[in-house]
């Protein structure tokens, strides 16, 4: 049987036997046991009723957090010219072409989203098998394929985050630090879910949201009634 710190212990003791609780619940059980010594991001997990293997059933989308993320997001714009200082203008962290195509093949990726205009897609196509697994990708339907580099940079710098769903139908992300307000927090629990409810895919049958879960970087998961979340 695995021994847990004091902490640890604590906060399993508040979530014992609460499930499928509210989202102002779950909210508050997650802030009120984040005791990290940093600011502990606080996590969704949805299990959706899909398998992304199929491309019917495949769940991605972007959504504008009310309340923003907390976190610094570095953003890299493959561009030339004109676009790209209107990037480096926009808060864009690395701008290029070819040099920053090289800079990505040597390993170092410094950015936690890319954005890239029409002309530059056949550079940072080979790019895929260094990107693509990251999740780094730039793509139209998420809006990092643009002409509109200024724009898509703010959205990224302001809060903007990205779902995609993995192989076991999950779709996770960070939505939020555990300093904020409960009634931010709240807000944006309730915009993410929303995003990924209007991202149904043709192809789901059956029950889409199968289970939603809160947590903080270090404590535990508390779930949440998905009819509360949706507003069902």
């Amino acid at each position: 049987m695995a021994k847990y710190g004091k902490r640890t212990t604590a906060a399993r003791e508040q979530f014992a036997g609460k499930k499928d609780v509210t989202v102002e619940e779950a909210v508050a059980l997650v802030k009120n046991n984040a005791k990290a010594k940093f600011d502990e991001t606080v996590e969704i997990a949805m299990n959706l009723g899909v398998d992304p293997r199929h491309a019917d059933q495949m769940v991605r989308g972007v959504v504008a957090l009310p309340n923003g993320t907390g976190k610094t997001m570095r953003v890299a714009v493959f561009a030339r010219d004109a676009k790209a200082e209107e990037a480096k203008a926009a808060g864009a962290d690395v701008v290029g072409a070819e040099d920053l195509m090289e800079i990505v093949q040597s390993g170092k990726i410094d950015f936690d989203r890319c954005i890239a205009t029409p002309d530059m897609m056949p550079i940072v196509g080979r790019l895929g098998k260094v990107l693509g697994p990251r999740n780094l990708m730039p793509n139209p339907k998420v809006g990092t394929v643009t002409m509109d580099v200024k724009a898509a940079v703010e959205a990224a710098k302001g809060g903007e985050v990205q779902f995609k769903v993995e192989k076991a139908g999950v779709v996770h992300a960070g939505i939020g630090k555990a300093s904020f307000d409960e009634a931010k927090l709240v807000e944006n629990v309730r915009a993410f879910v929303g995003a990924v409810s209007k991202a149904k895919p043709s192809g789901s049958k059956g029950s889409y949201m199968k289970k939603i879960v809160v947590s903080s970087t270090m404590g535990p998961g508390i779930s949440i009634s998905v009819d509360n979340a949706t507003g069902n």
